[in-house]
């Protein structure tokens, strides 16, 4: 297949979201299968993995290897401290979004695109979605409705172009849940 007619696509991984979904469905992504995955059914042209960091060693630590792991194995990772906060009732809560970015990459990426992967069921993206479908690109929404609640907003997924239920990727992309030894 030549490049000309090979679709080109590039995937945008909201991963706080994705990671909320696959554990409310029961299993953790293995990002290389994940990779092969989409890289089977076009020209990959970027995998974006998107997260925010908090400003906290341990929680750094932890996301450590996975987003190092990202960063040489084929995804661009797309990261920024979140911020901290005291709330009214004195807990501590934590803000940071990847949205922006997200979408400024979309919309940068799009003339290349004819396909744009977004794993998110986050219905702030739903004018993104419209927006790059004006661009003549197909968006496909991967989340899940098969949890309760739902995973994804009623209005992202009406406005993509496919939905695919992320618990019919599990056979194809999932890792075994590994058990801790100190448990």
């Amino acid at each position: 297949m030549s490049s000309t007619t090979a679709s080109s696509m590039a995937l945008f991984i909201d991963g706080e979201n994705l990671f909320a979904t696959a554990k409310a469905l029961g299993f953790d992504v293995d990002y290389k299968r994940l990779l092969e995955e989409f890289r089977s059914r076009g020209a990959l042209l970027r995998a974006y993995y998107y997260t925010t960091i908090i400003d906290d060693q341990d929680q750094f630590s932890s996301m450590r290897p996975l987003i190092d792991w990202l960063d040489y194995n084929g995804y661009t990772v797309v990261t920024k401290p979140a911020r901290q906060f005291i709330d009214a009732n004195e807990r501590r809560k934590i803000k940071g979004s990847m949205d922006i970015e997200l979408a400024v990459h979309a919309m940068e990426l799009a003339e290349r695109l004819d396909q744009m992967v977004l794993f998110s069921g986050n219905g702030t993206f739903r004018p993104l979605v419209e927006a790059v479908q004006r661009c003549g690109i197909h968006v496909t929404v991967v989340s899940t409705i098969a949890s309760q609640p739902p995973m994804i907003a009623d209005e992202l997924r009406r406005q993509a172009d496919v939905f695919i239920d992320l618990a019919e990727l599990r056979p194809s992309i999932a890792r075994e849940l590994r058990r801790s030894s100190t448990t």
